[in-house]
C-alpha cells in the first residue's frame, strides 16, 4: 500500500478534447434520422426504425472507444517528491497550484 502513495494520478481531460467527437456523433444521429424520414411511408415504417436502430447500435461502440482512449491519453501518473509526502503527512498542505478557470 505504501507503493501506491508515491504516485499521483492527474486527469488533464477538458471538454475541448472530446468536443469534436460529440459533434461528429451528433452528425451521425441526424443523418440516421434523415434516412429514417426518407424511408418512412405507410408500408416501410419498420425499415425506418430498423435503420435508426442499426446506425445507433453500430456507432455507439466507436463512440465509446473514442471517449475511453481520449480519457486514457489524458491520465498522467507522476511521482510525488519525498518532501511533499512528508509535508502532507505532517499536516501541511501539499504544493499544488489552485484550479484556475480557462477562457
Amino acid at each position: 500500500m505504501e507503493q501506491l502513495q508515491k504516485y499521483r494520478l492527474i486527469c488533464t481531460l477538458s471538454f475541448g478534447d472530446i468536443y469534436g467527437q460529440i459533434i461528429i456523433w451528433l452528425i451521425v444521429i441526424f443523418i440516421s434520422l434523415a434516412s429514417a424520414l426518407a424511408l418512412w411511408s405507410a408500408e416501410r415504417q419498420i425499415y425506418a426504425l430498423a435503420t435508426v436502430g442499426l446506425i445507433l447500435v453500430l456507432s455507439l461502440p466507436f463512440l465509446l472507444f473514442a471517449f475511453v482512449t481520449t480519457l486514457l491519453n489524458h491520465i498522467e501518473i507522476s511521482a510525488i517528491d519525498p518532501e511533499e509526502t512528508t509535508a502532507t503527512a505532517a499536516g501541511s498542505s501539499p504544493k499544488q497550484k489552485p484550479i484556475e478557470a480557462t477562457s
